[in-house]
């Protein structure tokens, strides 16, 4: 082989190295630029599709586990889910309770009240920017200064009248007052009529009572005023007049499902409560 033929090979030779070592830096930089932007789309995605946080508010007569077929089929579905045990004590007091446990909660909230719980939820959500919808489960929606009290008078078909309550005066050592409880003999007309009489023994037995003074405090603000709203009537309730949750969901402009069940629906119709949340969580993500 000739001396120039030589170094021509070793040219060729050195280029090619080059150009593969070249290739080798270029295919990882290449690599990591396209993960770069896969990360990227995955974390927008992960943004765009997160679910919000759902925080279940009871109301009085009930506990917080009242929401447990509800919370399984949420949670199933991929919810966050707060079942909140609501005071009973009072509307500011409540409201100032739950206001408290939201503005801990990062991202959307959707959030839900049934019965006393909706006044609750109303008042509560004027004061906390991530609250993205409010759902009514037969609750109460007030208007700034309004009771809950007067809404229930407004229309006719309450079984919960004076004969069906029990009136119990508590002492805590520092504060004194009166609670309502719905008498044992009478709640399953009031509250769940479609349960067994054995379900609702156990319900009356295990009620917790809400201070009398809540049903005469109005609200100091009105959060569906702002917020979107859905609302579930219950056709056959004893305790909140039907006509009466028409027309709270009518003012609020809310998106109106009704079904035919009793006051306590979470209970008996859990399905088409959770349909409801989720109808508001998928609309206002």
């Amino acid at each position: 082989m000739s001396h120039a033929r030589s170094h021509a090979s070793r040219r060729t030779v050195l280029a090619l190295a080059a150009g593969a070592a070249l290739a080798g830096l270029a295919v990882p930089a290449l690599a990591a630029g396209t993960a770069d932007k896969h990360s990227a789309a995955a974390d927008h995605t992960r943004h765009t599709t997160a679910k919000p946080t759902v925080v279940l508010v009871h109301g009085a007569w009930a506990d917080s586990s009242s929401w447990g077929d509800v919370v399984n089929r949420l949670q199933a579905q991929g919810y966050p889910v707060l079942a909140l045990a609501n005071p009973l004590r009072g509307l500011a007091q409540d409201s100032a309770y739950l206001e408290s446990r939201l503005n801990g909660i990062t991202g959307p909230v959707v959030l839900v009240g049934h019965s006393y719980g909706g006044a609750v939820i109303t008042e509560a959500a004027a004061h906390v920017p991530n609250v993205k919808a409010l759902v009514y489960v037969a609750g109460f929606a007030p208007a700034e200064n309004e009771s809950i009290g007067a809404l229930t008078a407004k229309y006719p078909g309450s079984h919960a009248t004076p004969d069906a309550l029990n009136v119990v005066p508590y002492d805590t050592g520092g504060t004194k007052g009166v609670d309502i409880y719905i008498k044992p003999d009478k709640f399953r007309d009031v509250f769940a009529a479609a349960l067994p009489q054995r379900q609702t023994n156990t319900l009356a037995a295990v009620q917790r009572p809400i201070d009398a003074g809540a049903f005469d405090e109005t609200a100091t603000a009105a959060a569906w005023e702002t917020i979107p709203s859905w609302y579930l009537v219950t056709r056959d309730d004893h305790a909140i007049p039907p006509a009466t949750q028409r027309f709270m969901a009518e003012r609020a402009h809310a998106h109106t499902t009704e079904v035919t069940a009793p006051h306590a629906v979470m209970l008996t119709r859990p399905d088409a409560v959770t349909d409801i949340i989720r109808s508001a969580a998928t609309a206002t993500r």
